[in-house]
């Protein structure tokens, strides 16, 4: 961050007289400059009244031939951030001119022109950077002198970055092209934003037929839907979006969990065309263990209500090429056959290549009964269920065949099909399990309180906060009373979408258990292969 002090003018005829900047990386201060400069030509009066640099404090300064210079060394390598900054480089590139000197050509981030794009002016009345200071509380402020005005640039742009940072800019490209003038299309339908509540939940556009076209969540609504309406937001289907948009409606919610469970809700219920983000979450995969005549491992998009007529689940996978790997493995452990032929028991068929490769027991040919093929899948299911060591023993021992071989490829190959099944299988293990549990109450600590939220059957059915100075039980109470009721679902469904069930486990684990109805247990992860 620099600032600079000058005698006014323009910066062929004006000179500097006082340079002040800070060097940040990752919010952190690395250092700091600071002098005055010697400007060779008087001082004008109304700079000192503004400023209060005196003729007599630049007496003894070194000339810009020095100090210009050294803030150059300084600044090697940084982005030049200023405010107003084609002012400051315009004084600095003079006196580059002037020392015969090349213009590094840093890159230039001007704080003035990203306020202009970034913040509404219902929010601020000009981009001044004491307004600005004011806006986002700098613990330092601003006051025409060159460091103090740096630091507070410092803080100013952090306060930027906060607020581009919800919207995706995370880049200095992204950045740069942040001040890009908003078309007053876009613009125009800042008045969308105007009464949705400043807290913390989801927000849907709409367009004039009442069709959800976003859904997104955030914690503070109004400010982010406002964001949609300036330069910040440069996705091209955001911007496509705004226009179609009509209204905005919001849902508040009591925690940031419960907002991004409704989030996930509700983008798999109306499939919004501007969301890329679980959209399809039927796009999830199960392997499936069959119930044929002679069973096999079929990849499926749902779990039905068969286990008691012998189907096994695995799984869910996030792509068919995962769950196809999966039954490489168990396929290659147990035995099973690979086919998908329907075949009948007592009616012959002709073999394919695996089984003239004795790689497949063969049942379609007729020569291996119901009787012979019954113990393979039953040791598929007991694979499936982690009630059988098979997998890891014949996955393992191939792939030490194979090394031995020199064969590294397909070692390799072999154990990403055996990560591919272990990870299925704990999967199918963990979400069945959680489905399976009535009630799990769940509390974690967050300023000023706890948040509650109370799981049934895999799914979130109560969320609420609880300030430090209300007695918890009563909160608890309170929330088991109102909770949603779940019908308990038929195993392996956990009764919730598989990425709630998910987002759920992974904030349990990090909470503190306040009750549990029922018996939960979840499997023991099995340590990667790699």
């Amino acid at each position: 961050m620099v600032d600079l002090e000058t005698t006014g003018g323009s910066p062929t005829e004006g000179r500097i007289t006082e340079i002040g900047a800070v060097k940040v990386r990752g919010g952190e201060i690395l250092g700091e400059f600071r002098t005055f400069v010697d400007p060779q030509q008087p001082l004008p009066a109304f700079i000192t009244v503004l400023t209060g640099i005196t003729p007599r404090m630049l007496e003894q300064a070194p000339t810009e031939a020095v100090a210009v210079p050294m803030l150059m060394d300084f600044l090697a390598g940084c982005v030049f951030v200023a405010h107003n900054a084609p002012y400051d480089t315009g004084f600095l590139k003079a006196a580059c001119s002037r020392l015969g000197t090349a213009w590094p050509r840093p890159e230039v981030i001007d704080t003035a022109r990203l306020a202009r794009a970034v913040l509404a002016r219902d929010e601020v009345p000009n981009r001044k950077l004491a307004t600005l200071a004011q806006f986002f509380g700098t613990s330092v402020k601003p006051t025409h002198r060159a460091l103090d005005d740096a630091r507070a640039t410092v803080e100013v742009l952090h306060g930027l970055l906060e607020r581009l940072g919800t919207v995706g800019v995370l880049t200095l490209e992204e950045l740069s092209t942040s001040t890009r003038k908003v078309p007053h299309q876009r613009r125009n339908k800042r008045h969308l934003a105007d009464r949705l509540p400043e807290a913390p939940g989801v927000y849907t556009f709409r367009d004039a037929s009442d069709r959800p076209l976003y859904v997104g969540v955030s914690r503070d609504i109004r400010r982010r839907v406002r964001s949609y309406f300036t330069s910040a937001e440069q996705r091209p289907r955001m911007t496509e979006m705004v226009g179609i948009a009509e209204r905005v409606t919001a849902i508040v919610c009591a925690t940031d969990l419960e907002a991004r469970i409704r989030e996930l809700r509700l983008i798999a219920q109306w499939k919004p065309p501007y969301n890329r983000r679980s959209r399809h979450p039927e796009k999830n995969v199960w392997l499936k263990l069959t119930t044929e005549v002679f069973p096999r491992l079929s990849v499926v998009h749902a779990v039905a209500d068969d286990e008691q007529r012998g189907a096994a689940y695995l799984g869910p996978f996030g792509s068919r090429r995962d769950a196809q790997a999966a039954a490489a493995a168990i396929t290659e452990a147990t035995g099973l056959r690979e086919c998908t032929q329907r075949l009948r028991a007592g009616k012959a068929s002709p073999g394919c290549v695996l089984a003239d490769l004795g790689k497949c027991c063969a049942p379609c040919t007729g020569q291996v009964g119901i009787q012979t093929y019954s113990p393979v899948v039953d040791r598929a299911r007991q694979v499936i269920l982690e009630q059988h060591p098979a997998l890891e023993q014949a996955i393992t021992d191939r792939m030490a065949q194979l090394a031995a071989q020199e064969r590294f490829e397909q070692a390799a190959m072999w154990r990403d099909r055996l990560d591919a099944a272990i990870r299925g299988r704990q999967s199918a293990s963990q979400l069945r399990a959680f489905g399976q549990v009535p009630r799990i109450v769940g509390a974690k600590g967050r300023p000023g309180g706890w948040d509650i939220h109370v799981v049934g059957h895999g799914r979130l059915v109560a969320a609420t906060f609880c300030p430090v100075d209300v007695d918890p039980r009563r909160v608890v109470r309170s929330a088991v009373a109102a909770a949603e009721y779940v019908e308990p679902p038929s195993p392996p469904d956990t009764g919730a979408l598989i990425a709630e069930s998910r987002l759920l486990l992974r904030w349990l684990d990090e909470a503190r258990l306040v009750d549990v109805e029922g018996r939960w247990t979840m499997p023991l992860r099995t340590p990667s292969t790699t």
